[in-house]
């Protein structure tokens, strides 16, 4: 039976939480070398001139800090020119007959454009682009996995018994702040049978020996994102849980091998989906195994991707089972020539919490 709420007397405070980073006076993340944003923009002037765009309209957004831009409010590229304005409209080029626009744009900012020409979406253009990372991403990368790991190892050292899953997001949120996380994207604490939930959000649930624990972060430091998930256990494991546990290791291992360059990002997925069929927990799997991640947490490759090295992709295989449990690790994942490279921790042994 699931605990009822806390008493207030005697759950623990929760500790004071920073402020967030203001957006006005917090630097922007370490610009791209300036020779990489040459060949980027030059590479959507040309994707732009296959699909008979004239310019860009950009606000910060992935794209805006993929393309160079700094604090904003809008970044345009056109043929010929790329400058940062508060005004646009004014750098479209007249009779401009097709101008792509961010997809995170308001829909006053659409109007305020006010120009005479068929809006399309931006994405298509830039998509392709950042598919393949360069080295200064991919060490960026591994600094914000390393962040969003130590995070997650900070979790044995706190005291969990009898406290409840939002004390302890409050404590892993100061923490992830305190680590230069600029914007938290995700925070899952999930105890007991919450862990069969795929999307919880922390509740005054007590945690308690015995209890499967899971706990997730997903965030975006110096501008790129990363996922960490990890599996705990309070005191011993519930039963069949280490069973249905290992499965889920297993079939991590087997999405690890299947990535590879050459080989289309859906056959990750299928070879995650071959295990947990196989194991007899078909149905209680997650809807997909992973994603692609970089300045955005959700990106390309998309499942009929065929993977290249430099690509970067988040494994994160997981089985549900309702009422009772669920398992979930999440690995950020570099596509090398020699296959698949963990830019993190990866394999991942069932961490017992004995207090």
């Amino acid at each position: 039976m699931t605990p009822g709420p806390p008493d207030p007397v005697t759950t623990p405070a929760v500790p004071a939480v920073p402020a967030a980073p203001d957006p006005v006076t917090t630097p922007a993340p370490p610009a791209a070398p300036e020779a990489v944003v040459a060949g980027r923009v030059a590479g959507a002037r040309r994707v732009m001139a296959e699909a008979g765009i004239d310019a860009l309209v950009l606000r910060p957004s992935p794209d805006f800090r993929f393309l160079g831009g700094g604090q904003g409010p809008f970044l345009v590229v056109t043929r010929e020119g790329l400058a940062e304005t508060g005004d646009p409209a004014a750098l479209v080029p007249r009779g401009a007959r097709r101008v792509g626009v961010d997809p995170e744009m308001r829909v006053r900012e659409l109007f305020g454009l006010a120009i005479e020409a068929e809006l399309v979406p931006a994405g298509p253009v830039l998509a392709p682009l950042r598919l393949r990372k360069e080295p200064y991403e991919i060490e960026a990368l591994r600094r914000a996995v390393a962040a969003a790991e130590g995070v997650l190892e900070r979790v044995r050292e706190l005291a969990w018994f009898g406290e409840t899953e939002r004390v302890m997001a409050a404590r892993l949120r100061s923490l992830l702040l305190e680590s230069g996380c600029e914007e938290l994207l995700s925070l899952r604490v999930a105890a007991g049978e919450h862990t069969a939930r795929p999307a919880h959000l922390p509740s005054p649930r007590v945690i308690n020996p015995g209890d499967a624990l899971g706990v997730s972060v997903c965030g975006r430091w110096d501008g790129y994102c990363a996922e960490a998930a990890r599996v705990f256990v309070v005191a011993e494991p519930p039963e069949d849980f280490e069973a249905m546990y290992s499965v889920v290791l297993a079939a991590h291992r087997a999405g690890l091998a299947a990535l590879r360059p050459g080989v289309p990002a859906g056959e990750v997925a299928r070879a995650v989906a071959e295990v947990i069929d196989g194991s007899g927990y078909g149905r209680f799997a997650a809807a997909h195994a992973g994603r692609g991640v970089g300045l955005g947490p959700d990106e390309g490759p998309g499942e009929d991707t065929v993977l290249e090295p430099g690509m970067t992709y988040c494994l994160e295989p997981a089985i549900h089972v309702p009422d009772l449990f669920g398992a979930r690790v999440a690995d950020v994942v570099l596509c090398a020539e020699e296959g698949a490279l963990p830019l993190g921790t990866a394999p991942h042994p069932l961490h017992v919490l004995d207090r």
